[in-house]
């Protein structure tokens, strides 16, 4: 069959690589196209357009590029109509796949959604839109099964994909903290500032900054050059889960990170801050739905790691966090509850089980 995948983010090119191998177990005369990365170019997609030309953060940046989103959006349906695939497959990334589902459906295009986008803290009006335009929604989080449910939509809960990554990962003595500022430039220039300046509190600890795919070291050189950074400091690229896998402790960006940290067995304190506007919006938006902001707390339904959010998120308050989680109960505290949380999220296999239930549609 003919398949045809969207990803817009790192992690979508990373759960997207996953599952092109996984559908190309299952069906080995698949023919794969996709809008992802060199990850799933990698694993035998044919990648016509890279995700990291599609990746705006925030309302304020969506609105300043959307005449590129929209000559994107009319690009993706002229190259989906000229490919015609027996399955279009979206990964995550809402603003844009939410929309191509819509025009799919009037189509007649099959659709399926793996990783459901967060609908239940940003927007449960548009389950709407997920019942009228997706066939399947495989989604990779215990609790969004029964949100779906709850909504009128049969949802497939596959387990979650990072379970065969961190397993295919090779633990390392645990040596250093690990600091995770985001995926994009501007959440890095927001949050390493932050976390230079509570390190350099703790100058015994040795640092490892993970530099973000689509990153290079240019973004990162002017904050590791500023006069408060910690003596033992390093940047490591590409090597995101080798360095958590090697961690003692972690300062994370909110976000997919915070999970992949927690499976890695890391304690963290989980750290943001957007723009004024930015957070202004999502306070309205998602305040009266959602007690937490990190995929830890949520899938836990409690908090078990730290949350710095916006004004809270400063140097005296992080060095304070960060001390508690390197040594003492709250460590303990919190590798007790990463082991649970670990069986929360099911088996390996995600990906596997996603495929299946594209193919035998």
């Amino acid at each position: 069959m003919h398949y045809y995948l969207i990803a817009g983010e790192a992690s979508g090119d990373l759960h997207g690589a996953k599952l092109v191998e996984a559908l190309r177990r299952l069906d080995p005369e698949a023919t794969i196209r996709a809008w992802g990365g060199e990850l799933m170019a990698a694993a035998g997609a044919e990648v016509v357009k890279d995700y990291r030309e599609l990746a705006f953060m925030g309302f304020v940046e969506v609105v300043k590029n959307l005449p590129t989103i929209l000559r994107n959006f009319r690009e993706c349906q002229a190259d989906i109509e000229a490919f015609a695939p027996d399955r279009l497959v979206l990964i995550d990334y809402p603003g844009f796949n939410l929309r191509m589902a819509k025009w799919a459906r009037k189509r007649g295009y099959d659709v399926s959604y793996y990783i459901s986008p967060q609908l239940w803290a940003w927007h449960t009006s548009r389950v709407r839109q997920v019942r009228a335009n997706v066939d399947r929604m495989l989604v990779i989080l215990p609790f969004e099964e029964a949100f779906y449910a709850e909504h009128g939509v049969q949802a497939t809960f596959v387990g979650h994909p990072l379970l065969d990554v961190v397993q295919q990962t090779e633990e390392r003595p645990r040596t250093h903290v690990a600091l995770l500022p985001g995926s994009r430039a501007q959440e890095i220039a927001r949050s390493l500032p932050v976390m230079l300046a509570a390190a350099a509190q703790l100058p015994d600890e040795h640092y490892i900054v993970a530099g973000a795919p689509g990153q290079d070291a240019a973004t990162y050189q002017p904050y590791l050059e500023a006069t408060d950074v910690p003596p033992n400091l390093a940047l490591v690229h590409g090597k995101t889960y080798e360095t958590l896998a090697a961690a003692h402790t972690a300062v994370v960006t909110s976000g997919t990170a915070t999970l992949e940290t927690a499976l890695f067995g890391v304690p963290q304190v989980v750290c943001y801050r957007g723009s004024a506007l930015n957070y202004w919006l999502a306070r309205r938006l998602v305040a009266s739905r959602i007690k937490f902001i990190s995929l830890v707390n949520l899938v836990m339904d409690r908090e078990v790691v730290p949350e710095l959010i916006q004004a809270d998120f400063n140097a005296v308050r992080l060095t304070q966090e960060l001390q508690k989680t390197i040594a003492g109960p709250t460590r303990d505290r919190q590798l007790k509850d990463l082991a649970r949380l670990r069986q929360q999220l099911g088996r390996g296999g995600a990906a596997e089980r996603a495929a299946a239930e594209i193919i035998k549609a």
